[in-house]
């Protein structure tokens, strides 16, 4: 019998690779489950690289399967070589510890942890076994487990031989093999999800799992496909650099703009990844583009879902009404503070504290480029200083326009903006 929920992740593109498709479908039909994904804290927050295998959880926890979530506590502070040609910076114990409480709030938005919900998740850190383990134990109980051949196989290690890998680096494929034989010993654990980048470490623990147990025991593993533009370049990143899920480090709004401006060759493949939308309803959305693209309802939807999954409702409207101001010019909608989300990338100018004259502050802070040219913008109605059209030649900017007493948002035309700050 073809398991639904299999067949849903296959349809989305959620499907890499699998040790036993075959035997894992078996079990996905005789019973509900508990399986996990690892997450290592390499950073207080994650940004979206990193969620694709959490939502892919998610959706085995909406199909009645109980997800287990591992934040590294002890991994983190050792460095997957996965992915990467050189050693990782190794963190304290300290920021490793602040780092695993960022991650922990992130988790409780996209998770239900519910104790009233049977299947209500459940978040383990490893360093509450690893951490207590002696050299000496990790050695004789695991060590002696995995050949040395075996690890030096993993695509992960050898393509570090050359340029050099630590001992430190090299044993983490162990440290995560142990990870799935605990959570299979005190947490049921028969699955582990993860990135592509993950799969000889997935192994490693069923490796250990095979050797540590009879032979009827079973567990398994699966792989998310990295995901990548139409255009062949990385998905995830701006000109900024990563898009956070914290939104101190990229707002609401920022992240709102991110999903919005998919371009259409990728937007229908990403609500399948990212969104629990209905097969239904993304097809809907994916005859939009073909038939209707300029309305781009299938990007606002995109950015509609993403926003309020991990921002919340509060998030998505602020989003929204930032975005609708810019769109409409009508800054005096925005309170200070998304006045200055929503400009934190224009242009921005420092001038002296002082009252001043409109035509000579906009030459001055550069926005008109002289002032002939900067009386012709003020009488024909060019200019707006915090969304209030300026005429008035002898208009004087004094503290009624600086917001905070520190700034000003001063648009030229329709959509070219500029922050002056006062110092």
């Amino acid at each position: 019998m073809t398991n639904e929920l299999l067949q849903d992740l296959e349809w989305r593109g959620l499907l890499y690779q699998q040790t036993d498709a075959e035997g894992m479908e078996k079990l996905l039909n005789e019973q509900k489950v508990s399986l996990y994904v690892g997450v290592d804290p390499t950073a207080d927050s994650m940004h979206i690289g990193h969620i694709v295998p959490l939502l892919t959880l998610r959706r085995f926890q909406k199909a009645g399967h109980t997800p287990i979530l591992l934040v590294g506590g002890a991994t983190g502070t050792v460095g997957d070589p996965s992915g990467r040609s050189e050693e990782r910076q190794l963190q304290t114990m300290e920021q490793v510890e602040q780092n695993v409480q960022g991650l922990k709030k992130q988790m409780e938005r996209l998770f239900d942890f519910s104790s009233d919900n049977e299947n209500g998740a459940v978040l383990v850190n490893n360093n509450d076994w690893a951490g207590q383990m002696t050299l000496i134990d990790f050695l004789r109980d695991y060590g002696k487990l995995i050949n040395v051949n075996y690890i030096l196989n993993k695509d992960t290690v050898a393509s570090r031989l050359d340029s050099g890998i630590s001992f430190t680096e090299f044993a983490y494929t162990l440290i995560q093999g142990m990870d799935f034989n605990h959570l299979y010993d005190n947490y049921n654990v028969r699955i582990q999800v993860g990135g592509s980048d993950q799969w000889g470490n997935i192994t490693t623990g069923l490796e250990m799992i095979r050797k540590t147990h009879d032979e009827n025991a079973k567990a398994f593993g699966i792989t998310i496909p990295l995901v990548t533009k139409a255009d062949g370049t990385k998905f995830g990143k701006t000109a900024g650099g990563a898009v956070w899920l914290d939104g101190k480090k990229t707002s609401p709004y920022e992240f709102y703009q991110f999903w919005i401006n998919t371009a259409d060759a990728d937007v229908v493949k990403y609500l399948k990844i990212f969104t629990f939308l209905s097969r239904a309803e993304i097809e809907a959305l994916a005859e939009s583009v073909e038939a209707e693209a300029h309305l781009r309802k299938a990007q606002k939807t995109l950015a509609a879902e993403m926003t309020k999954l991990i921002h919340g409702e509060e998030g998505l409207a602020q989003a929204e009404r930032i975005t609708a101001a810019l769109f409409s010019g009508d800054l005096k909608a925005l309170s200070v503070d998304e006045m200055k989300v929503a400009f934190a990338g224009v242009p921005s100018v420092e001038v002296a504290k002082e009252d001043k004259n409109i035509v000579d502050l906009i030459v001055e802070a550069g926005i008109s480029s002289s002032k002939r040219q900067a009386r012709e913008d003020v009488t024909n109605g060019a200019i707006s200083v915090n969304g209030e059209k300026i005429t008035d030649l002898e208009y004087i900017i004094d503290g009624k326009d600086r917001l905070e007493d520190a700034f000003a948002i001063i648009r030229r035309g329709k959509k070219k903006y500029h922050m002056v700050k006062f110092a």
